[in-house]
């Protein structure tokens, strides 16, 4: 069932958000630093760009082997997913830089990851920050009929295989940005009137949205077969590859933290009312791992920590490891949950097993 309203309950009894709040706006304060990136973040952007892009001038203008220019392709998969991670999303989020216009522009490397800003924003920022795990609401966990995320969603023969396939439509994540997803999602998004903040021009989003497909493609398929001497399903191939890595990398992270065995996906009443706050919400669907891996930390720019991106959205990932140490405290404070696994591994162990759990026949049906 998909609910029209959803109503946060209002009432906080124990005070949680308001206790955690205070405890990390004292953080800052007394460390004498802001919540948004700094040097650190901005020596990793500048990574992943090269990561991304270096490769892609490398291959226009270096005469190589096919197999090491598709090596090359995979590497630059690796970058797409990193400059989404941690320059795009922090960007979009209000939190790279203090600077407004820092933040548009970081922001705005979507359109070269092939997607688009106003569609992002509404689809992350309102819909899944805002009903995270809440079916019909946040997108995230809604995979059409294919895959099934929830046990709210009608079950189909074909999710008895779920845990083995779904890994291999993982890697479609970007490419449907670039091909399908921007242009049904603009189209929902503009009907239903959302947005993030004011509510924009329709014809200007439809222009920017057409522009900047017309320009990604040019960069991407057209040049590079204007200038290398290769067929057109050769750069197709390689055009693949990047987005493939860049798609399961990406599908992967949220999947961690949000498709697994310890997080929750709260139904409301009849009426829409969730029974927790909004903060407390988050503490029941969101799960962390990897929370000790320094590598993972990096490179998925703190979206191993997404109890605390969540409940924070606007503090940026550099500084997640450190606030990680007061959320759990305070949850653990006032009996809430923190979830967490130790390990990458064994957070993929437990997306798979839920996948086939999933994946049975329920008895209902």
């Amino acid at each position: 069932m998909d609910y029209p309203n959803i109503t946060f309950s209002k009432i906080d009894k124990v005070k949680f958000f308001k206790t955690l709040n205070k405890k990390v706006t004292a953080y800052f304060k007394e460390n004498k630093i802001k919540r948004t990136g700094n040097w650190k973040l901005y020596t990793k952007a500048l990574i992943m760009f090269g990561l991304f892009l270096v490769p892609l001038i490398v291959i226009l203008t270096v005469s190589m082997p096919y197999w090491v220019l598709l090596l090359l392709t995979l590497v630059m998969g690796i970058g797409m997913a990193g400059v989404g991670m941690n320059v795009m999303h922090d960007g979009n989020h209000g939190s790279f830089s203090s600077k407004k216009w820092v933040n548009k522009l970081m922001g705005s490397s979507i359109y070269i990851l092939a997607g688009n800003v106003y569609n992002w924003k509404v689809q992350h920022n309102v819909l899944h920050h805002t009903f995270t795990n809440i079916k019909g609401h946040d997108e995230d966990i809604d995979a059409g009929r294919i895959i099934r995320f929830s046990s709210q969603s009608k079950w189909l023969k074909i999710h008895r295989f779920q845990k083995y396939y779904s890994f291999l439509l993982y890697g479609l994540l970007t490419i449907n940005w670039a091909i399908t997803t921007d242009f049904k999602q603009m189209r929902s998004y503009l009907k239903r009137k959302l947005s993030y903040g004011k509510f924009p021009n329709p014809v200007t989003e439809w222009t920017v949205l057409i522009s900047t497909k017309v320009a990604y493609y040019l960069l991407w398929i057209v040049l590079p077969l204007l200038v290398l001497d290769f067929s057109w399903w050769q750069v197709l191939i390689g055009f693949f590859i990047m987005h493939y890595t860049a798609g399961i990398i990406l599908s992967m992270i949220f999947q961690l933290a949000h498709v697994v065995p310890n997080t929750d996906m709260p139904i409301p009443d009849k009426k829409g009312n969730l029974k927790n706050t909004w903060a407390i919400h988050q503490l029941y669907t969101t799960s962390n791992f990897a929370p000790n891996n320094k590598f993972i930390s990096w490179y998925s720019g703190g979206l191993n920590h997404q109890v605390e991106h969540h409940i924070f959205p606007n503090i940026s990932h550099v500084h997640y490891k450190k606030i990680a140490k007061i959320v759990k405290e305070t949850a653990l404070e006032f009996n809430l949950p923190y979830h967490e696994y130790k390990t990458t591994r064994r957070a993929i162990i437990e997306h798979f097993n839920l996948l086939k759990t999933l994946g049975k026949k329920p008895a209902y049906a």
